[in-house]
């Protein structure tokens, strides 16, 4: 178990311009494409966009290691409202409210550890296997026809002048937008300190929800989890870098993303070759391989909503 790096690598760490790689190759496996998570590039270039943005996430880090510190951070339930919003083109764009119903079922699941695959998480991590104990209430579903096919990852549906849908109450709601993105992406979603404007979860509309056989591997609801994950401050689990760091104590130092449904165990090559947590949301296995988060995630995600961190207005 690797520890926390020190204050100058998470800088260097947190506000270099590492593209995460985006998976658009074909799968040898079960999947016609790999997990495609583009939040990583989309904050390289907010920070290029607006070099003030690392200024503030730096805040954001430093705040969340010296509340990591203190124990319990938050008193009582987060109950975070839903807000999503569907941009179609086609039927099948335009997506059930059970479908959409089913995704914060699926968030609820995953977040307070009541998903039955929980029961598969390893013995060797049984001891770190978290219950974040945070709830998802579908609040409101907005929808709008457009003539777009694709949206792309520059936040475009988030914006009513360029066709897509103002976020609403972005402070206190968490939005997610169903669309499609393009390009082999199935989500992304804004990190704390970013624009209120345009924060939020953007998710593949063929991959929202139990979406079907049609969209295997992905078809569990788990790119949401995962996007949700990245909005409440976790990175991927093996750092953006080879053998790099997720700023979280208590996950083991993967050599790179993992595909498909790796066999356990499942060995790092990196410092002490530690067997790899391919199962945990923040990698980036097929939806039926990641079932857990860990209690140093639980803690980094609790430090966004205790007073004075970067998602206090939504804590109770």
């Amino acid at each position: 178990m690797k520890k926390i790096i020190l204050s100058a690598l998470v800088c260097m760490m947190l506000f270099s311009c590492q593209n995460d790689t985006t998976e658009t190759t074909a799968q040898n496996a079960s999947a016609s494409i790999r997990r495609g998570c583009a939040s990583q590039e989309v904050l390289a270039a907010q920070m290029k966009a607006d070099p003030t943005l690392a200024l503030r996430m730096n805040k954001i880090e430093e705040f969340t290691k010296n509340a990591m510190t203190k124990g319990r951070l938050v008193n009582g339930k987060i109950e975070i409202p839903v807000v999503v919003n569907v941009l179609y083109n086609s039927a099948a764009e335009n997506i059930s409210l059970a479908q959409i119903q089913s995704q914060i079922d699926v968030l609820n699941a995953d977040f307070n550890a009541t998903n039955a695959d929980f029961s598969s998480t390893p013995a060797l991590f049984s001891g770190v296997a978290a219950n974040v104990g945070i709830t998802f209430v579908l609040e409101t579903v907005n929808r709008k026809s457009t003539s777009k096919t694709s949206w792309g990852t520059r936040d475009a549906m988030k914006k009513t002048k360029q066709g897509g849908l103002d976020p609403t109450s972005p402070t206190t709601k968490l939005n997610m937008w169903a669309c499609t993105i393009g390009g082999g992406i199935l989500g992304y979603a804004q990190f704390p300190g970013g624009a209120s404007t345009t924060d939020g979860v953007v998710i593949d509309s063929k991959y929202f929800g139990l979406s079907g056989s049609g969209a295997y591997p992905y078809n569990l609801g788990r790119t949401a989890t995962h996007e949700v994950g990245h909005w409440m401050n976790l990175r991927h689990i093996w750092g953006d870098a080879t053998c790099g760091s997720d700023l979280v104590s208590d996950t083991p130092t993967h050599n790179d993303a993992n595909y498909g449904v790796p066999a356990y165990p499942h060995y790092s090559t990196c410092t002490g070759t530690p067997v790899e947590m391919t199962m945990n949301y923040m990698d980036y296995t097929d939806d039926r391989g990641m079932y857990m988060f860990s209690n140093g995630q639980k803690s980094r995600i609790a430090a966004i909503f205790v007073a004075g961190g970067a998602r206090a207005s939504f804590g109770i």
